[in-house]
Parts: C-alpha cells; structure tokens; sequence
C-alpha cells in the first residue's frame, strides 16, 4: 500500500464539512486486494464511490477486502453502498470483506440489523498461523518431568 495519510476523526455525519473527493484516488491499493477507503460515506458521497468500488470488485482475480479505518463520516446512504458492493461481490462468486470498521459505522449496521453484513465473523476472518512450540531438550525435559 502506498503511505496512508493519518486518519481523521470519525461519526456520523450529514454532507456538512465533507471535504470533496476524487474518486479516483479514494482507494488506496494494497498487494493482497486489499483497498484502503479513506473518504466518507454519505449520502453526498455514495454516487461518485459507487461505480469505483463496484470496478474494483470486477476487476478483482478473487476475494476483495476494503479497510475502512479512514472513513471519517458515515451515515444511511453509505451503510447501503457497502451492501450494494457485498452483493456484486456476491454476484461475481468472490467474497468482499471489510476490515476496521469504523465504531460510528458499526453502531449504524448493528442498529439497522445488518451487522453480520459488515463486520467480518470469525468465519471469514484470516486463519492465524500457529507458532510452533520450542522443541525439548534433554535439559528442558529434564526440568519438566516429575
């Protein structure tokens, strides 16, 4: 990924204080299809992202996760772009995962009762790669046994 700019701070929001975007510089992309979303998503900003996002989906050669860490504003119209993009993902056989889901976003999904849609579950969630335990020795045997 190329160097994220700081995260801003976060909410909800309305259009008020939205900085105007450029959408072909909202994701920043990462080697392992992750794209870093770092403008807002409001009712003011969902027609510019959408086509952008449904184009990374596209041209995706499998599964797509997009960070949202840097999402400064949410509100409605942008819950509802991340279920538009869920479902063509969905469409084209691929899975779209969203990492670092802002509080603000969250406490919106969870109060429109499509939490399981945006935050990942622990079935989608990247398996941990165990961390083998040291060998024993004759020492360290030695020591453990009664």
């Amino acid at each position: 990924m190329s160097t994220p700019k700081p995260c801003g701070q976060r909410g909800l929001s309305g259009a008020r204080g939205v900085v105007p975007i450029n959408h072909q510089t909202a994701f920043l992309a990462g080697s392992d299809g992750t794209y870093r979303l770092e403008d807002a998503l409001t009712f003011a900003t969902v027609p510019i992202l959408r086509q952008p996002g449904l184009d990374l989906i596209a041209a995706a050669p499998g599964d797509v996760q997009f960070d949202l860490e840097c999402v400064p504003l949410t509100d409605s119209a942008g819950l509802a772009l991340l279920i538009d993009w869920l479902a063509e993902a969905r469409s084209r056989q691929r899975t779209l995962r969203y990492l670092k889901v802002p509080q603000a976003l969250s406490e919106l999904a969870k109060l429109s009762d499509v939490e399981e849609l945006i935050t990942p579950s622990a079935e989608t969630l990247p398996v941990p790669v165990p961390v083998p335990a040291p060998a024993l020795n004759a020492t360290t045997a030695a020591v453990r046994s009664p």
